[in-house]
């Protein structure tokens, strides 16, 4: 096994360079196939296709790929159907020991899928290998969890003699997954992973916005191992796929990763038209804030706020979109995060040196735009940025200034709903106990930090705050960079609905049922 990479460590291993560099070049000579659905054994044109470009640079099509139609999505999921009995029937020794080569397999072809990453969702070399290591390292963790759990299967109290009682996981049958754009590979890997290595089958749906990360995945899980059927990959239009799967009274659960929008609608739609009710794991985004106290080292809340605000361009369900600054450190606060912002390079996201790249398409770009006007109307005040970038070798992609603004009122929505662009707002307060009462003001519930060197406060936080992922003093990351193994990944309130977090130990219970079983003798 080699080194493990993370946001983190990745920066000062100069040996990924080479190697990632000679991945873009190769990848390149791919581009323009045409790839089809893959239900079964089949592979399946529709006669329908729309292209992926990326947001580096427009003129470049990375593929052509299918527009499943209505009666695709049935035959996937009877397909997924039929193949359970099989899947779910192996030992989960042996689905523990086909992961476990699907990890090796990704950890070998690390920096294509990284390549492809960067094209594809626009992301830097950072963060796009670190992308792929935390995929990895998600595979290995919940292979030790499950065989450490026995498959959970546990023997439970005789409480009458001659009875010998167990409680048995089982898995629910066929599991939609969706998959958004922002983490291509890592997203779609951990719900796929916690469906099949738990023994249902899976009928898995990229966004359009990124389908090459999907099928990267589907296709190193066939070659681990994972058999025909159990894993389908469809791609084509979000509305027609949501007509079906939740109506689909075969479809045993969906996992979704996306917008809270569309996530509460599927959410509704699904225990409404089904017959029971079924499972449903949504991870929804976040309007994540950073407090930073007066008893804060400045240096380090700065870095991490820049980080945690404008890595991958604030395009992160993590990311920090919200600071509350105590007003005493007001002033020097803010020449530190500004003069720091300045130091970002924002361009083509192949090149090493370049921290921001684009961000993922036109509609986020007129979003922006949108925002950074209303922002302006509002009486907001915008100390950096605040500009689309359009001359030179910006012209043919979307890229965006990361962008300060303070000034806007707490009840409006800039503070209240999610962005995903690199707009950080900083807001002042006279108190902890008023940052706290800010930060937990809305109906989201994700990630959140603070900085401060005093013990106390850092205790008042932990015990007040209302997130599923709490970090205090992380330079590499005021809100962002959790890992598996490390930190659960967990939404609260309107970020999520199971309380178990991905990347944490109680995951792959989401995906499996308890029987009990007892046998008397």
């Amino acid at each position: 096994m080699s080194q493990k990479i993370t946001y983190v460590t990745l920066l000062a291993d100069e040996r990924i360079h080479p190697e990632y560099e000679k991945a873009l070049k190769e990848v390149e000579k791919e581009f323009g196939s045409h790839y089809p659905l893959y239900i079964g054994e089949n592979e399946i044109y529709t006669g329908e296709e729309f292209e992926k470009r990326s947001p580096i640079n427009t003129d470049i099509i990375m593929g052509y790929f299918q527009k499943a139609k209505r009666e695709n999505i049935k035959d996937a999921i009877a397909t997924a159907k039929k193949a359970f009995k099989e899947w779910s029937s192996l030992d989960y020794t042996e689905r523990i020991r086909i992961f476990r080569r699907v990890a090796d397999i990704i950890e070998k072809e690390r920096f294509r899928i990284a390549a492809y990453i960067t094209y594809e969702a626009g992301k830097n070399r950072m963060e796009a290998l670190a992308e792929v290591h935390e995929a990895i390292d998600a595979i290995r963790y919940y292979c030790d969890i499950y065989e450490k759990n026995e498959g959970y299967k546990i023997k439970m109290n005789v409480v009458v003699e001659g009875e010998i009682p167990y409680t048995v996981a089982k898995p629910y049958g066929v599991w939609v997954v969706i998959s958004p754009f922002n983490f291509p590979f890592m997203l779609a890997n951990g719900m796929c992973l916690g469906a099949l290595l738990t023994g249902n089958t899976v009928v898995f749906k990229p966004t359009s916005e990124a389908p090459f990360g999907g099928l990267l995945l589907y296709k190193y899980y066939r070659e681990g191992g994972v058999i025909a059927g159990a894993i389908n990959y469809l791609t084509g239009p979000g509305p027609l796929f949501e007509d079906e799967i939740v109506t689909n009274p075969d479809v045993a659960g969906i996992a979704f990763t996306g917008s809270r929008a569309v996530g509460m609608r599927l959410y509704k739609r699904f225990t409404s038209a089904q017959p029971y009710p079924k499972p449903i794991v949504l991870e929804m985004g976040s309007k994540n804030p950073t407090i930073v106290t007066n008893k804060a080292n400045l240096d380090k809340a700065v870095e991490g706020i820049i980080r945690a605000a404008f890595g991958y361009c604030g395009q992160k369900c993590s990311a920090t979109s919200r600071v509350y600054v105590h007003k005493d450190i007001k002033d020097e606060f803010l020449n530190k995060l500004i003069e720091r912002t300045k130091k970002i390079i924002v361009g083509d996201p192949r090149k090493k040196e370049v921290f921001m790249g684009p961000i993922i398409n036109k509609t986020a770009l007129e979003n922006f735009k949108k925002y950074i006007e209303d922002a302006i109307n509002i009486g907001g005040k915008i100390l950096y940025g605040g500009k689309v970038l359009t001359e030179g070798e910006y012209s043919k992609g979307f890229y965006v200034e990361p962008t300060i603004i303070t000034n806007i009122p707490r009840d409006y929505y800039l503070m209240k709903e999610e962005l995903f662009l690199p707009i950080l707002i900083v807001d002042f307060v006279e108190s902890l106990e008023e940052a706290i009462q800010e930060a937990n003001n809305t109906e989201y519930g994700l990630t959140a930090g603070i900085f401060s060197e005093d013990e106390k406060e850092i205790k008042y936080f932990f015990d007040n705050i209302q997130f599923g992922v709490c970090y205090a003093n992380r330079k590499g990351g005021a809100t962002t960079g959790a890992w598996p193994s490390s930190q659960s990944f967990v939404g609260w309130k309107g970020s999520g609905c199971t309380g178990k977090g991905v990347g944490g130990p109680h995951y792959l219970l989401t995906f499996i049922r308890e029987q009990s079983q007892t046998i008397v003798k």
